[in-house]
């Protein structure tokens, strides 16, 4: 009886090995409303019927035996009463004999007259030892040993002759133990003395009136308590099932299903509930379709835009070009403006195929060119690339490549622009110290780390490191021509092959950036060759290993297994 959510189905099934019952009813009583609510309701409804059971059992007993004991009390001291008036109406005079024919005819008056199980007497001798009577009477036992009597019953019965005193005593019916009490009083019997008399009454039927309710009590309330729980688990269910489905509703919406609708039946709350999430669904599906057709049009924008600003920009970079070219004949000024001229048009060529390239990032119309590719031989290109660039800021690239040599499908091209970007950024922000590209692998991935000893970034800049256009210090100016999409782009080449692009920074410490690639099926499993936090001892690289001088092996000889 737990609601049937998927995490409430993974509970239930864990239930099967009872070894894990404690962590499957933990996880239930975490995720599981229904479960919780008729755990409580069960354990509050068990506890009170357990305490009412217990309650009416004991004031049940208690009557019972109260009664019971009225029963015998009364009995025996109407079976006395009744032979003390026979007693002191009698008139024998002196003759012993007529007295213990009486006394005869007592006992049996008292068995006769009483319900009692057994009856016993004995003569009470006095404190000081005198006999004062005339005429002595035995004691008689009928049924009753007197040896069941407590003594202290007896001292009150010979103290206090007026009243009457019980005990209860376990008495042997037909070989069997059963409950019982005895009742004793006085007897005076005229010219043989006080006589002390005891009654003994078998309780075993209000024992097994008493056994018959407790047994009642007990199957009604287990019964109750199932039905208690019966009801609950109706009512949860009918509470709960609306909501279960406005959360599993509300789930399929988040994951981007926006068609999706709850069933709503009735008017009451729950209903109301249905209706306001569905007006919900509507405005954001609504919400969400402007924003989708606004973004398109602006993709389709910036694609035309680009597109078209081509066609100018050629001829603008061709005069640029031209007036560059011939710059030595103009004046300082003019050498200058037209300098500058061809350096904004680079740049604005640049920013032109970057927003051409985003633009089919947001479209989805991007396609890889996959070849099958060594890492550390495309690593080392791109470092012979960017060593003009690396001295003119006085800046040493070096190469650490233990593994990466096997060749793996993906697109060199844009590979190629990933590690450009990353190695220009390392170069522009490296602050002159040297620039380590690591390049290593493992049986389901390659990768690649570019790491400088820079200024470095705070956490939250390194968050926002792969947006659009963002720069951690905007006072800042590019040194190398970029337009603020490198590293967007970047992220989005990473993903297209199925495999990340990551950033470690602190500051005064440096930057590290780790491009790691999948062996198979464009799916990432386990963690990355290259760490993406140095190591304790890697903090400093004044001391770095020296480039490793790659051997041109041909790419066959190397299989993924060796690495």
């Amino acid at each position: 009886m737990v609601a049937t959510t998927p995490a409430t189905t993974a509970a239930v099934a864990a239930l099967s090995d009872w070894r894990g019952w404690p962590g499957a009813l933990a996880q239930l009583w975490r995720r599981s409303l229904r479960f919780r609510t008729l755990s409580v309701t069960l354990l509050l409804t068990a506890l009170a019927i357990f305490v009412t059971c217990v309650t009416m059992a004991l004031v049940i007993q208690n009557d019972l035996f109260e009664s019971r004991k009225n029963q015998a009390l009364e009995d025996a001291l109407r079976a006395v009463d009744s032979a003390q008036a026979i007693l002191d109406s009698a008139e024998i005079g002196d003759d012993p004999a007529a007295l213990s024919e009486l006394w005869d005819s007592i006992q049996k008056d008292l068995a006769r007259n009483s319900t009692a199980e057994g009856i016993t007497g004995s003569r009470i001798e006095t404190e000081s030892g005198a006999d004062v009577a005339t005429v002595r009477l035995n004691g008689f036992t009928a049924g009753l040993s007197m040896n069941l009597v407590s003594q202290a019953l007896r001292n009150r019965v010979v103290e206090l002759d007026d009243r009457q005193f019980y005990q209860s005593v376990s008495l042997d019916v037909s070989g069997k133990s059963v409950p019982g009490i005895i009742v004793g009083q006085q007897l005076n019997v005229p010219q043989a003395g006080p006589f002390e008399v005891y009654f003994s009454y078998d309780l075993e039927d209000a024992d097994q009136t008493l056994s018959f309710v407790q047994r009642t009590l007990w199957i009604a309330g287990i019964g109750l308590v199932a039905i208690v729980a019966a009801i609950s688990y109706v009512v949860l269910r009918t509470v709960s099932t609306p909501i279960i489905e406005v959360a599993e509703t509300s789930a399929r919406l988040a994951s981007g299903d926006l068609g999706v609708r709850i069933e709503v039946h009735g008017e009451d709350e729950l209903a109301t509930l249905g209706r306001s999430f569905n007006a919900m669904a509507d405005s954001i599906q609504s919400q969400i379709k402007e924003l989708g057709e606004l973004s398109l049009v602006q993709q389709r924008f910036v694609s035309d835009v680009s597109h078209e600003l081509r066609t100018p920009l050629t001829t603008i970079r061709l005069a640029a070009d031209m007036l560059n070219d011939q710059r030595e004949d103009f004046d300082p000024v003019m050498a200058r403006t037209a300098e500058l001229l061809h350096t904004q048009v680079q740049r604005f060529e640049t920013l032109l195929s970057d927003l051409l390239e985003i633009s089919r990032y947001d479209a989805g119309s991007v396609q890889l060119e996959l070849e099958a590719t060594s890492l550390a031989h495309l690593a080392e290109d791109m470092i012979d690339q960017m060593r003009p660039l690396a001295e003119g800021h006085g800046t040493e690239l070096r190469l650490v490549a233990p593994g990466g040599y096997s060749p793996v499908d993906m697109d060199p091209r844009r590979v190629r622009r990933v590690l450009r970007n990353l190695i220009g950024n390392a170069i522009e922000h490296g602050e002159g110290r040297p620039v380590v590209v690591t390049v290593d692998s493992n049986q389901n991935a390659v990768a690649v780390g570019v790491r400088d000893s820079g200024l470095g970034m705070e956490p939250a800049d390194a968050e926002r490191v792969f947006d659009r256009f963002w720069r951690a210090d905007p006072s800042r100016q590019r040194t190398i021509g970029g337009t603020g999409l490198g590293l967007s782009i970047a992220l989005g080449d990473a993903s297209l092959h199925g495999g990340t692009l990551a950033v470690w920074s602190e500051l005064g410490v440096g930057t590290n950036f780790v491009l790691t690639l999948p062996r198979h099926d464009g799916r990432l499993d386990g963690p990355s060759p290259v760490p993406l936090e140095p190591q304790d001892d890697d903090r400093g690289l004044d001391d770095a290993t020296q480039p490793i001088e790659l051997a041109d092996i041909p790419s066959h000889l190397f299989d993924e297994g060796s690495l």
